[in-house]
């Protein structure tokens, strides 16, 4: 996809996965983690409570005024609030995964009795993964944002193979529990969807919403002249 009209690119995620998604892409970006408290509370819809928290994570970047003017390699980071400007004529992108059961959010284990509990609860069972993705651009207001759901259907899988999984500790930075990019993929019968949503970023999702994005804000720009 390449440079996008003119603008940076700021990923306000530190996950690897999303990064070699975007790199993938043909992206130049910066990456500019949030340090937004990702703990679910209350929430009354799954992929309404991932759009917010997304936006809450690329308003938090846009605000630290952490990106530097100039330009960056793809996929470079850089530390909140350490930068010497903030470029207003970026596009940040905001991203959240969540995986939903029965109505109920598992979110990132706790611990290996956590990532134990989750996945006793999947196995078997088909369960919606939703990945949020919002982007903003400071300078002209632009605040656009989509979920995309992606069912999965998990193997009806053997407590040891469980419990081998676990201990690889693979589990243990992902929603839900599992890695269907890694090793994980063994335990997944199924799926109906977007792949890249379930590793957590659609990559048609977030070309369309920079594609918006743009256009939205170079609307807002003054004409030369």
């Amino acid at each position: 996809m390449g440079a996008v009209a003119g603008y940076r690119i700021i990923l306000a995620s530190g996950s690897p996965r999303r990064r070699e998604i975007m790199t993938r892409m043909g992206l130049a970006f910066t990456v500019v983690t949030s340090g937004v408290d990702e703990t679910v509370e209350s929430y009354d819809d799954p992929p309404d409570f991932a759009l917010q928290l997304a936006r809450r994570k690329a308003l938090a970047v846009a605000a630290t005024g952490a990106v530097a003017a100039t330009g960056a390699a793809a996929g470079m980071e850089a530390a909140a609030g350490t930068a010497a400007g903030f470029a207003r004529d970026a596009l940040v992108i905001g991203c959240d995964t969540i995986v939903e059961l029965d109505g109920n959010i598992l979110g990132k284990p706790t611990d290996e009795q956590d990532a134990t509990r989750m996945l006793r609860a999947l196995r078997g069972r088909t369960h919606r993964v939703i990945t949020a993705v919002v982007v903003v651009h400071d300078e002209s207001g632009t605040d656009l944002g989509r979920s995309t759901t992606t069912a999965v259907t998990m193997r009806d899988f053997g407590d040891d193979e469980l419990a081998a999984y676990v201990a690889s500790g693979e589990p243990f930075d992902k929603a839900g529990s599992y890695a269907i990019q890694g090793a994980g993929g063994a335990l997944v019968a199924h799926y109906d969807g977007a792949y890249d949503n379930v590793v957590g970023l659609p990559a048609d999702v977030v070309a369309a919403l920079l594609r918006d994005a743009t256009a939205a804000a170079s609307s807002h720009r003054p004409s030369a002249g």
